[in-house]
């Protein structure tokens, strides 16, 4: 048991596996936040607790996270977390490629109902990640996630929460799907995967695009294409750490306080003073998800308190 109360996945590394690397030697000129991490997820040589990857966070200039649920056990890990320690928020949702298992064993409904609890907690500020994949769910699989899926967006507006959306091959049925029951008001393409065409639709939408550490692979140049034409006041940033760790830094686990290294290649792309990208980050997290100062945490600590 962890001191959030729940259990951490571990990914099944072996001793060898790489470590996780140092903190960036120059934090961010202002404080930005990584709105999509899973810190249920040991990983590496030597994992790291949840309250020293938030202590690592802050040092390199990573006010807080949003730490994402993908099944009812880690939702409830997030919205437990987010209650011990004021540098996270929480969302939870069912991960759409569980969608067909939960729903062949007639558990789907539960399970959404689960989710729908766990949603009007305070410290819950979005319904994700959520979504349709196609990658690696067949033909026969499919309308169990577009019901999943369809349940969620009506969680997230029924609650006044933002949406977090997974999107793997799937970009059209994603953008059907918003248009014909209604997208939330604040609706986020996590870890966004489009070219410049889905960068510009959502744009037309009002929907945000939020760049993990995959946008400063050698062969994402669609991705950066995206961050060129999206609204500045529409882009976020994340790691979905473990995963997709930034160059230089591939091969090891991904973490909030790399964070960093992909802000600064996003400004380089831009062209744009890193203070300026950061302060326009920090603004539009904080414009989807509320301030992480909004509600206490349950052990009464500040947003440098460690507890979870």
């Amino acid at each position: 048991m962890t001191a959030a109360g729940e259990h951490v996945r571990a990914r099944g590394r072996a001793d060898s596996a790489p470590e996780y690397p140092p903190v960036p030697e120059s934090p961010l000129p202002v404080p930005v936040y990584d709105n999509h991490t899973h810190l249920e997820i040991a990983d590496g040589a030597l994992p790291l607790s949840v309250a020293e990857h938030l202590d690592r966070a802050q040092a390199a200039g990573v006010a807080g996270a949003v730490q994402v649920g993908t099944d009812v056990a880690t939702s409830r890990w997030s919205a437990d977390a987010a209650e011990r320690d004021a540098r996270l928020l929480a969302a939870v949702a069912l991960h759409p490629n569980d969608a067909p298992e939960l729903e062949a064993s007639g558990a789907l409904d539960d399970a959404l109902a689960v989710i729908d609890e766990l949603a009007a907690r305070p410290r819950v500020r979005a319904i994700g990640e959520t979504g349709l994949d196609f990658f690696r769910t067949d033909d026969d699989g499919r309308p169990a996630q577009f019901r999943s899926f369809e349940a969620h967006i009506d969680i997230a507006k029924r609650h006044g929460l933002a949406l977090q959306i997974h999107d793997r091959d799937a970009h059209d049925d994603v953008v059907a799907t918003l248009r014909r029951v209604g997208a939330p008001e604040r609706t986020v393409f996590h870890c966004f995967s489009g070219g410049e065409e889905l960068a510009r639709l959502a744009a037309s939408e009002g929907w945000y695009l939020s760049f993990a550490g995959n946008v400063t692979f050698k062969n994402a140049e669609n991705l950066r294409e995206a961050l060129r034409v999206a609204p500045r006041d529409r882009i976020l940033v994340e790691t979905d750490a473990p995963y997709l760790t930034p160059a230089p830094l591939r091969g090891r686990p991904n973490a909030p306080y790399l964070v960093p290294y992909t802000v600064r290649f996003m400004a380089e792309v831009l062209d744009i003073e890193l203070a300026e990208l950061c302060a326009t980050l920090a603004s539009n997290t904080v414009r989807v998800y509320g301030s992480w100062q909004d509600d206490p945490v349950t052990n009464g600590g500040s947003a440098q308190s460690g507890g979870a």
